[in-house]
């Protein structure tokens, strides 16, 4: 399956919308510079074009299997996992102490976007290690880090993260996994763990597992729980894999879709593991890893957009059918009208998607560079808004490539449908959009909405600026301001159940202000060209949106409680 890695919008994004020069101005950026970043972009793209491209149908038409306790992956993917380990792309924001390059999440976030575009299915491996080298360095003693750091961030060993139960999703709270000391530093970790992503491999020496569990004191709910390290193998005195540790792979989850990426049920029994952190601090720990994860997780759902969006669009462009009345046009779908929109919606939402996407990366980069609160408010709350609008458009977008397919698309062997399939537990894992949205709506708001108007204020300030050149435009961005404005005013006030009730339109209508904010500024920077061609299409036919959203995110609580349950069910 044919792909072509988006180096140049990245490029312009990070140059000419998102200042990635105000980064690379700090001390701890400075030799990051524009250079630097067209170089890796370039090489990174090689790889996905060359490498992790051709991958992505084996994975889903060779699942990975479970032959005798032993895993087995697709087809391929063992040679793509070693292109990225050895590339140095598992550890590009890693601390440059243990191995790692110590470059922006801005760049780090590029690269991994590309990777899903390419193979979803791989890219999971490489994201789950990054979030576990995070917690780590964030939480973890010394000793471990110089252990376990160096073989994550070389890709020599691969991380997982274990929250989910069978009886605790959502409510990881609900968690039964004990640890019982040891009496010499470790713990016997016990328990069931489900949806494991790449809780195994055959390419890796080892597998460390971060797992939450409860040691014997701690008390119900969240504020009982601790974070444990569980290697599949333990370690010997000199950091080598040692023994096999009490740990196994239960089974595999049959899914949907992502087939190459092995979804485990793991089985703790008396497992060795080390505590991470403070006991009882588990959560804290945890949340670093999937603070990073859900940034990533929007990026997957951005990558699969473009993937999606360049395969229905290679078809459009060989497909005829019908009469074209484009004069001059190429004859085939590409000329009608209805499928011109559905390319243009999902082009435009590509680019709004990934320019939130990689503002948020920024805003991590600007808070990690200069410690300053403002900026790590800012990454806050804009990481919901970029992990659920960057995996709806993924969603979106895939589902129009098979509408874009026609018929064909829903014949598998086009490989449209695998981008939908495969994108769709995006919107799910990593905390549900509806979790991102609340969270939005209440801990991100615990602020009384200051942040959400100060990003208000900044959109409205550039729609004034672009008045004299793009005075439509401007206008429609300043009223859609507005608009959010007062929803964002009533929603502070407003009782928490009605703030969850609208939470998800809410979050939307931000996404679509933030995307046509994004545009306006694309179509500042390139005045007369496809950029702002695109931006006008999506400021005048897609932003209006947000209208719609932000009447359902101010009806209440009460309305969607009209019907009892035995009304529903009627």
């Amino acid at each position: 399956m044919s792909y072509r890695a988006p180096v140049s919008e990245y490029q312009f994004l990070l140059q000419e919308i998102l200042g990635y020069q105000q980064i690379t101005a700090t001390d701890r950026f400075a030799e990051a510079d524009s250079d630097v970043a067209s170089a890796i972009l370039t090489e990174a793209g090689k790889m996905c074009d060359e490498v992790l491209g051709p991958l992505q149908r084996n994975g889903d038409l060779e699942p990975a299997r479970l032959e005798n306790g032993v895993l087995r992956t697709s087809s391929g993917f063992g040679d793509g996992y070693k292109a990225i380990a050895s590339g140095g792309w598992v550890g590009m924001s890693a601390d440059p102490e243990y191995g790692g390059m110590g470059l922006p999440m801005s760049l780090t976030t590029a690269v991994n976007e590309m990777m899903s575009g390419a193979c979803l299915s791989l890219q999971l491996a490489p994201l789950m290690s990054q979030g576990q080298i995070e917690a780590l360095e964030h939480h973890a003693s010394d000793a471990m880090k110089d252990v376990y750091l160096p073989k994550l961030i070389s890709g020599e060993w691969t991380g997982t993260m274990n929250l989910t139960e069978p009886q605790a999703g959502s409510d990881v709270g609900a968690l039964s996994s004990k640890a019982e000391p040891n009496g010499d530093g470790t713990y016997a970790v016990s328990g069931q763990k489900i949806y494991i992503s790449w809780g195994d491999n055959d390419f890796a020496e080892n597998v460390c597992h971060l797992v939450l569990a409860r040691l014997p004191d701690g008390v119900a709910g969240t504020k009982g729980i601790s974070l444990f390290l569980v290697p599949k193998y333990i370690p010997d005195e000199n950091g080598n894999p040692g023994k096999a540790n009490d740990l196994k792979v239960v089974s595999l989850e049959h899914k949907m879709g992502l087939h190459g990426s092995p979804t485990c049920v793991m089985q703790y029994d008396g497992a060795t593991g080390w505590l991470v952190g403070k006991e009882h601090g588990g959560m804290a720990a945890m949340f670093t890893m999937m603070n990073n994860a859900r940034l990533g997780v929007g990026g997957q759902g951005v990558g699969v957009a473009e993937g999606a969006y360049q395969h229905a669009l290679t078809y459009a462009l060989d497909r005829k059918q019908g009469k074209t009345p484009v004069e001059g046009g190429t004859g085939t779908i590409v000329d009608h009208a209805d499928v011109r929109r559905m390319l243009m919606e999902m082009k435009a939402d590509v680019y709004a998607s990934r320019a939130i996407m990689l503002a948020c990366a920024g805003a991590i980069d600007m808070g990690t560079a200069t410690g300053e609160a403002e900026w790590k408010t800012r990454a806050a709350f804009l990481t919901p808004i970029a992990k659920a609008f960057g995996t709806e458009t993924g969603i979106r977008v895939a589902e129009q490539g098979v509408q874009v397919h026609g018929g064909m698309g829903f014949i598998e062997e086009t490989g449209a449908a695998q981008f939908y399939r495969d994108v769709r537990v995006t919107a799910i894992y990593e905390g549900t959009n509806g979790i991102q949205a609340m969270d939005l709506v209440a801990r991100k708001m615990m602020d009384g909405g200051e942040m959400a108007h100060r990003l208000i204020d900044e959109i409205e300030e550039q729609a004034e600026r672009a008045r004299p050149t793009h005075p439509n435009m401007a206008e429609a961005v300043w009223q859609a301001c507005e608009t959010l404005r007062e929803a964002t005013e009533w929603l502070v006030e407003a009782d928490m159940q009605d703030r969850f009730a609208g939470a998800v339109p809410y979050l939307m209508a931000f996404a679509r202000v933030l995307g046509g904010h994004y545009h306006l500024a694309a179509a500042l920077a390139d005045k007369g060209g496809a950029r702002e061609k695109l931006a006008r299409f999506y400021i005048k036919r897609m932003l209006p949106q947000h209208a719609a959203y932000l009447v359902h995110a101010q009806e209440g609580a009460a309305g969607a409680f009209a019907l009892t349950a035995e009304e529903l069910a009627g």
